[in-house]
């Protein structure tokens, strides 16, 4: 069979969630935090289903308490009792491809929390193979470690990665590059596979490209930009960004790329946090983008605005949020419209 992996803005029948519960990805700062995923549930309820996975009706009952306080339209929020170790469902959910047929699958990669970093994720690793049963849907399983985050798709041939992450000896240690871009030309349709080198300052994912630079459109690109020379984030975006600016898409055109800047530095207990604007999520009515509480806040969502004139851009407050090393797209995988 052939497979395709929609891009984010095609429409989609809902995202999915899994609702916060480990406080210790957030030590000291969980009590904010169910909030926050509260007010992306009613962002996303307004154009599509949302989908949470809680771990037993106590905690269904909770969630749906603060989704209900923060107004979203809760016939549009569904319930699934699936058992997470955390909330990044970007990483650990489903990743959806259409067949050659344009009929929905799951992909299930392997999922062992970024290199075995943090355990347990027994219960993360089966998410997707549980969403599957429920929806009745074909379940492939690749057999090698991928996270969701770590992947860009422009929904046309080409995928979007990183070095540092991909080829990083704590995932898929007996894979070379070539092995490595068979697999996502066999499960994603990533016949072009265009490589960064490294991810910013303070990601714990070893360079998730969802930090770095996403596809906004075919063949545009936003790419996170930092202008202070002497931050230590300022090489290693350059150096993403000149890259970009030679690379061509599946069909050998060049790419656009828009320069979108960096917040300034979140540091919090002398650690300094993953920060970025480009870990937005595409919504079917709107762009969701986390907020720092910085000045540049206002610049990033005018950038996407540009981006993107047929939604709705939401700023969402994750000053609090990326204490546990993400925000807005880690949080979140999008479900394609059947």
């Amino acid at each position: 069979m052939n497979y395709l992996m929609p891009a984010e803005w095609e429409p989609h029948e809902g995202t999915w969630i899994a609702w916060p519960h480990n406080k210790e990805h957030w030590p000291g700062k969980f009590e904010p935090i169910p909030a926050v995923f509260g007010q992306m549930t009613k962002e996303i309820s307004l154009g599509e289903k949302v989908f949470i996975c809680v771990n037993d009706r106590k905690m269904e009952d909770e969630a749906r308490g603060v989704v209900q306080k923060a107004g979203a339209v809760m016939e549009n929020v569904f319930y699934y009792q699936i058992p997470t170790d955390a909330s990044w469902a970007r990483d650990h959910g489903p990743i959806f491809v259409r067949d050659s047929g344009g009929k929905l699958v799951i992909t299930d990669w392997i999922f062992d929390a970024w290199g075995r970093k943090y355990p347990p994720w027994d219960q993360d690793d089966v998410v997707p193979q549980r969403i599957g049963e429920i929806f009745k849907m074909q379940v492939l399983q690749p057999g090698i470690v991928l996270e969701g985050g770590s992947i860009d798709v422009n929904g046309r041939g080409s995928l979007l990665t990183t070095e540092q992450c991909l080829l990083n000896k704590n995932r898929n240690p007996k894979l070379n590059r070539q092995q490595i871009e068979k697999y996502l030309n066999d499960y994603l349709g990533a016949r072009h596979v265009l490589w960064l080198k490294e991810g910013i300052v303070g990601d714990d994912t070893d360079g998730h490209i969802d930090d770095i630079a996403r596809f906004v459109s075919p063949d545009t690109l936003v790419c996170a930009v930092e202008t202070n020379e002497k931050d230590e984030n300022f090489s290693i975006l350059q150096e993403c960004y000149n890259d970009l600016l030679k690379m061509k898409d599946q069909d050998g055109k060049p790419l656009k790329v828009v320069k979108l800047p960096m917040p300034e530095p979140v540091v919090h207990e002398g650690q300094r946090l993953p920060a970025s604007y480009a870990n937005f999520l595409i919504t079917n009515k709107s762009v969701l983008m986390p907020t720092f509480r910085c000045a540049r806040d206002q610049e990033a969502l005018d950038v996407l605005a540009g981006c993107f004139p047929g939604r709705k851009i939401v700023g969402i407050d994750s000053w609090d949020l990326v204490w546990g090393l993400g925000t807005i797209h880690c949080s979140t995988q999008q479900q394609p419209k059947v």
